[in-house]
């Protein structure tokens, strides 16, 4: 299992507090995939913060895109029409 780790600070009370308002991920990238982001940014008018979560937004959403397509297709290959119920059925 991986960990997260949220840049903190401790305060004179021995109380924890983030600096910021959201959490932080460093990440290191190839100089191809870089400049690709920076001139995404550029062309967009955003941070390369701001591109990067996007992106990362935009992948888990086409994961999930798979992921709900697999098991629509299982779905449908065990589908049984005569077991099924029909509208009405479903909405006494």
């Amino acid at each position: 299992m991986t960990g997260c780790v949220i840049s903190v600070s401790l305060t004179g009370k021995g109380e924890w507090i983030m600096p910021t308002k959201n959490p932080r991920v460093n990440i290191i990238v190839e100089q191809p995939l870089y400049i690709a982001m920076h001139d995404l940014a550029n062309s967009e008018g955003i941070s390369m913060s701001a591109i990067a979560r996007d992106l990362i937004l935009e992948a888990i959403e086409l994961r999930e895109d798979v992921a709900l397509a697999t098991l629509a297709d299982k779905r449908v290959k065990t589908f049984n029409r005569k077991a099924s119920l029909s509208h009405d059925d479903v909405w006494k």
